[in-house]
């Protein structure tokens, strides 16, 4: 492990000096003076108190979650000690990963394996929701595969985030938050009784933020966003026993993000003032050089319908739901402002590339489910869901003409041929008529092609839960879910140059494609385990569970015949010993777990005709193992410190090379890329209460241990590798002014107060990385006022 001590000498200072607390959660009883609430989740699709659940489960509770002043997920995932965000170019492109699992894919016809739920609704995309997250009630992170439950893309865990649903209380919320650097966010809600069985309630919000970039090819900064976003509830009592929910929500941003830096040194243009200085890895690079904006214009809006009944022995759950997402990404991807310009050939001479790709998602899906309710010894519940999601993608690449092995006379032939109708034109032919026309092919010369993509996928599954209740302490546990898969896609791929020519990561019309195919798969996945309560010093639980995940194909941009294959499906099987524990001032939870995954599905970075790709394929067997502990101590009325802790190992067991890599050799026994091997945080909060105000303080340390961003051999000297981001620490403090029962707050907010600069994304080439906007130290302040 890297020499963290000192770091975690200042994590332990950082939290006997304060922070909010971060639960993973028990709870003593709620009346009892200086002890926790009762905290309820969702967690296994019914109403319970988190210590009863038998799964690791961690809560952010909406205090928690205003506390760290973060608006996406991206800054919350530090405060689950198991959970990585990977950042990608675009939302689409961006994953979470738990306990080292995850799916990184750039393929359209491929799915998470992290599932994330919004109100009751599985996103086909986790992309979806990182636009932005606001007027949450809690999120809960379900580590650990979840299949019997939440379905087929939740081999390695689920994110189920709930939002806060409208109160009978007519009232309202104004907050205005600014950071340095331009960046702000607005917020707006109002709620309230709209007739004697009904409340609704409206949120609005709006953020925006210059960037954290500097780009000197104009001077302008970048890597920032513009976002809004609506929200509408209405709940209804239709009668004594049924309640109805309904949730519009309209959410669009307009995001000049996100930039690859040159963190090493490429030689693609050594001049530019953005150019990293030596030749190892620049983590104060703040500058890029590029003539065409990274962009992501995305737009996403949902409409779902919830029907709770209650009957006598049992309650009945319908949950129907639409949801269409647009997401169209623009990107630089020769990285300098000088590409495109020489009369002379590439690979000489820089080269030009820029892409611009839209996408839409359409998603319905429906679920039904039967639970037992009352105390009888066996609980239980019985569902259905169907799950249908199609999209459509066009993707256009702009890039100087590639002519550095004769592909410029292979094109003019075919040109001849296939336009010109002149039949197997000699050599000399074609270099007649290369003459006469005056075609060239050099750095400036920008060919094109478009690939049209479409996929659909339609599952639906039933599953079943229960828990039967041995004695009043042992409780046996067991789940089942069956899933039928179906996936499908198309691709054709167009040529837009007049001659055909092949391009800079642009094949030619000799590989225009039109493919298609299809596949499905069904699955059984169980649950089997036990839990027991040990008196008065807490519960204990063992779970065996298994875990699916979807068929899927490699659909992307350069798609060629040999991608045509379906990938198969991902399945795991998990092992979890855990124990909980809670009194009226301490709160502790511990699990060890270990999962064994076959045909996990992961990415590989390849160069393919000049640029940086990445091939999805069943990479092989993965072994995931570790331990996680966290504790929660209300030290006294006023103090409430915290600790989370993570240790985790997760490799590869066996490793199948793709058929376009034949000798990656030595990567069994090396990382998953996405999995520090630790994590831990320490935080406290203390309330000083005074006569007219309360002040509030706040600390957290969060460290993050070194992780690599794609396979790497194993034996590799990590410490050149530009594939290892190195690991890094970040302290955030906060000091809020309560006034009027807290009816109007102002909090003065400090991140990353020691400046610790970090990447925590590697894009590929050698040099490409993604600078987050915590990796700089910033200072803001909130204003909030209800009434």
């Amino acid at each position: 492990m890297r020499a963290y001590r000192t770091k975690l000498a200042l994590a332990v200072t950082a939290a006997m000096a304060l922070q909010a607390p971060v639960l993973n959660a028990q709870e003593t009883e709620e009346e009892e003076k200086g002890g926790f609430e009762t905290i309820e989740v969702t967690a296994q699709k019914r109403v319970e108190r988190v210590s009863d659940v038998p799964v690791a489960v961690s809560v952010l509770r909406s205090d928690q979650i205003d506390a760290t002043f973060s608006s996406n997920f991206e800054g919350l995932q530090n405060l689950v000690p198991s959970v990585s965000f990977r950042k990608g170019t675009t939302t689409r492109n961006s994953a979470i990963t738990v306990r080292g699992i995850g799916t990184i894919s750039f393929s359209i016809a491929a799915e998470p394996s992290v599932s994330t739920v919004v109100d009751g609704v599985v996103l086909g995309r986790s992309g979806q929701a990182f636009t932005d997250l606001y007027d949450l009630e809690r999120i809960e992170v379900l580590r650990g595969p979840q299949g019997t439950l939440f379905g087929k893309n939740a081999s390695a865990g689920v994110v189920n985030i709930t939002t806060k649903r409208p109160s009978g209380a007519t009232e309202g919320m104004v907050e205005a938050t600014l950071f340095q650097d331009n960046e702000y966010k607005l917020k707006g809600k109002i709620q309230g009784e709209i007739t004697d069985n009904a409340a609704g309630s409206l949120v609005f919000v709006n953020s925006q933020f210059d960037g954290n970039l500097t780009n000197v090819y104009n001077n302008e900064t970048v890597n920032g966003y513009d976002k809004s976003g609506i929200r509408g509830m209405l709940d209804v009592d239709v009668t004594d026993d049924t309640n109805m929910l309904f949730i519009f929500e309209n959410v669009e941003s307009n995001d000049d993000c996100c930039a690859d830096i040159e963190a090493r040194l490429s030689g693609r243009n050594n001049a530019s003032e953005a150019a990293p200085s030596g030749n190892g890895l620049d983590l104060d690079q703040r500058l890029v050089d590029h003539d065409f904006e990274s962009r992501t214009i995305d737009e996403t809006t949902s409409f779902s319908v919830q029907v709770d009944t209650d009957f006598d022995e049992f309650s009945f759950t319908s949950i129907t739901a639409y949801r269409t997402w647009d997401n169209t990404e623009f990107r630089e991807g020769d990285f300098t402002s000088i590409a495109g310009d020489s009369t002379e050939p590439v690979f000489g001479v820089p080269f030009q590339l820029h892409d611009i790709g839209p996408q839409s998602w359409d998603q319905f899906s429906q679920e039904l489910r039967l639970a037992s309710t009352g105390s009888d010894k066996f609980e239980w519940q019985v569902g259905a869901y169907i799950w249908d999601m199609s999209s459509e993608r066009n993707f256009t690449r702009d890039a100087s003409c590639q002519n550095n092995n004769g592909q410029l006379a292979q094109a003019i032939n075919n040109y001849m041929q296939t336009t010109l109708g002149i039949a197997n034109p000699t050599d000399q032919q074609v270099a007649d008529y290369i003459a006469a026309e005056g075609i060239s092919c050099n750095a400036n010369d920008i060919v094109s092609a478009t690939a049209y993509m479409s996929t659909e996928f339609n599952n639906w599954a039933l599953f079943g839960d229960f828990k039967y209740h041995m004695s009043d302490e042992w409780r046996l546990l067991g789940g089942i879910r069956y899933t039928d898969d179906e996936v499908s896609y198309r691709h054709n791929r167009v040529s837009n140059d007049e001659y055909g020519r092949r391009g800079v990561g642009v094949r030619p019309a000799t590989e225009n494609t039109d493919f298609s195919g299809s596949t499905s798969k069904t699955n059984v996945s169980v649950k089997v385990g036990t839990q027991h309560d040990v008196g008065e010093k807490g519960m204990v639980y063992a779970t065996y569970s298994q875990g699916y995940k979807g068929p899927a194909f490699n659909v992307f941009y350069n798609m060629a015949q040999i991608h045509t294959k379906a990938i198969q499906e991902e399945t795991s099987d998990a092992y979890e010993l855990g124990y909980k524990y809670a009194s009226r001032d301490v709160m502790f939870n511990a699990a060890i777990f270990r999962t064994e995954i076959d045909g996990f599905q992961a990415n590989n970075f390849d160069t393919s005709d000049g640029t940086t790709i990445t091939r999805l394929t069943n990479a092989g067997s993965v072994i995931t193992e570790g331990f996680e502990a966290d504790v929660l101590w209300q030290a006294s009325d006023n103090l409430t410190i915290n600790a989370g802790f993570a240790n985790v190992t997760a490799e590869i067991d066996k490793f199948n090379c793709p058929l376009e890599e034949p000798n990656c050799g030595g990567r069994s026994g090396a990382d998953v890329p996405f999995s520090p091997d630790l994590k831990y945080s320490f935080g406290a909060e203390y309330v000083q209460e005074m006569s007219d105000m309360n002040v509030i303080y706040n600390a957290s340390y969060i460290y993050t241990d070194e992780q690599v961003a794609d396979f790497l051999d194993a034996g590799v000297d990590r410490s050149t590798s530009p594939l290892v981001l190195p690991d890094y620490g970040l302290l955030n403090a906060s000091v809020a002014f309560s006034f009027n029962d807290d009816q109007y707050r102002i909090s003065v907010i400090g991140k990353n107060l020691t400046d610790e600069s970090f990447f925590t994304t590697y894009s590929g080439d050698g040099f490409r990385y993604q600078v987050p906007r915590d990796a700089d130290r910033h200072f803001g302040v909130q204003f909030r006022a209800s009434f």
